[in-house]
């Protein structure tokens, strides 16, 4: 499964210019582990950096501007950081598999002469078999969608005869979208499948109260309006892996016996849940924000053929804080398995912060001048020292010892 080892945001709102993990130009820091807890202060930028992925995979599925005038973003204006010029830069250094030497995707944007939101510059570069130094070889280089791409698979099979011109009609649409749809670059192909893969949770329990038409749909959606659906999906496919999710629910939401997909008379699809000591079951529609919220999580994580990065912002919404520190494990372990996804969360609860390791925890504080600036836990004095004695994390950094502890 692929995994990001580092990435880095230059004026994107107030990610001035801010690095997580190893990258080409950053090459001493570690990778960025299977998951990635963000936490901070209100105003730090923990959902600014959820925004910015999600942006890339606006870019590469609506295009550079229609990504930038989203309701949520506003414009280029409001998405650059206030004061700056230069372009809004990201840096995505990850690995295809876990022998596979790293690729680097590079997107710059900018304005053009008519004011529009454009790809400046796009590339993608990988070192070739056994370098050490130096800079890594650029096999798509893009400058306003103008230069070169080289097919192959490989850096090493470069050669002046696969060297191929590329003109994009549109420099509002990532180079990435057409070139990956060719055979011939594999490598690019690779990437842009996984970028469109990645999934944002902005699950809304209310959603999950509709009543969708009754019909197997093999992933969550964003805001888990099929959740009834994909229910039936694993019911269908996943017995055994639905049976476990159950039994977790069944564990830390007493009373609960079953829960079930229900066709109705009209063709709709109910999610029924039979809760101990009541003959008749309850329906979503009566179920607590929290229950759904804990399913819907569960089942996600349950995903047979998830998606390779999956972003949750502050999943203790709604939830009791006893199930934070089991939810935070469950995402390590769904993390943690070889074909499982890497699985970005931000968080305010130190209960969910004390089920995870120094190396998992990103601190993102403001600086004077009201930069976003981000720090491992790890990388703290004394933090792994302390945890290794035996204290809580999340206790660490509720009391102040790392980071801005919870106001």
């Amino acid at each position: 499964m692929p995994r990001i080892q580092g990435i880095t945001i230059r004026r994107y709102r107030a990610l001035l210019d801010v690095t997580l993990g190893k990258t080409f130009e950053e090459r001493e820091p570690e990778v960025l582990t299977d998951i990635v807890a963000l936490v901070g202060p209100n105003g730090a930028g923990k959902t600014t950096l959820m925004d910015a992925l999600e942006f890339l995979g606006d870019c590469l599925r609506v295009g550079v501007e229609q990504a930038c005038d989203m309701p949520q973003r506003g414009g280029f204006d409001r998405l650059r950081t206030k004061g700056e010029t230069g372009p809004i830069e990201f840096e995505i250094y990850y690995r295809q598999e876990l022998k596979a030497r790293p690729i680097s995707y590079s997107l710059h944007v900018d304005i053009d002469s008519k004011g529009r939101p454009r790809a400046a510059r796009e590339s993608l570069r990988q070192g070739r078999t056994g370098q050490t130094v130096g800079q890594p070889f650029r096999f798509l280089d893009l400058t306003n969608g103008q230069g070169w791409a080289w097919a192959g698979k490989t850096a090493s099979e470069e050669k002046d005869k696969d060297k191929q011109r590329v003109a994009l009609e549109d420099p509002r649409k990532l180079g990435i979208v057409s070139l990956g749809n060719l055979a011939e670059h594999p490598r690019v192909v690779a990437f842009r499948e996984f970028l469109e893969g990645w999934y944002l949770s902005y699950f809304v329990p209310e959603s999950a109260r509709s009543l969708p038409m009754a019909g197997a749909q093999e992933h969550l959606d964003r805001r888990g309006h099929n959740l009834a659906n994909y229910l039936q999906h694993m019911e269908n496919e996943s017995p055994l892996r639905l049976k476990e999710v159950l039994s977790r629910v069944a564990r830390r939401i007493p009373g609960v016996q079953e829960i079930k997909s229900k066709k109705s008379p009209d063709g709709r699809l109910l999610i029924q849940f039979n809760d101990r000591g009541y003959e008749e079951p309850f329906f979503a529609a009566d179920m607590s924000d929290g229950t759904l919220k804990l399913f819907a999580y569960q089942l996600l994580l349950a995903d047979p053929e998830p998606a390779a990065l999956i972003g949750v912002e502050e999943p203790e919404n709604g939830l009791h804080h006893q199930v934070l520190a089991s939810l935070a494990h469950d995402m390590r372990r769904a993390a943690e398995k070889a074909r499982g996804p890497q699985i970005f969360v931000t968080t305010h609860s130190p209960y969910f912060v004390d089920a995870l390791l120094p190396e998992q925890v990103w601190i993102l504080q403001k600086d004077e001048h009201g930069a976003s600036t981000a720090a491992r836990a790890a990388d703290q004095r004394a933090v792994k020292a302390l945890v290794a004695e035996g204290l809580p994390l999340g206790a660490l950094w509720h009391s102040g010892d790392f980071g801005l502890g919870n106001p």
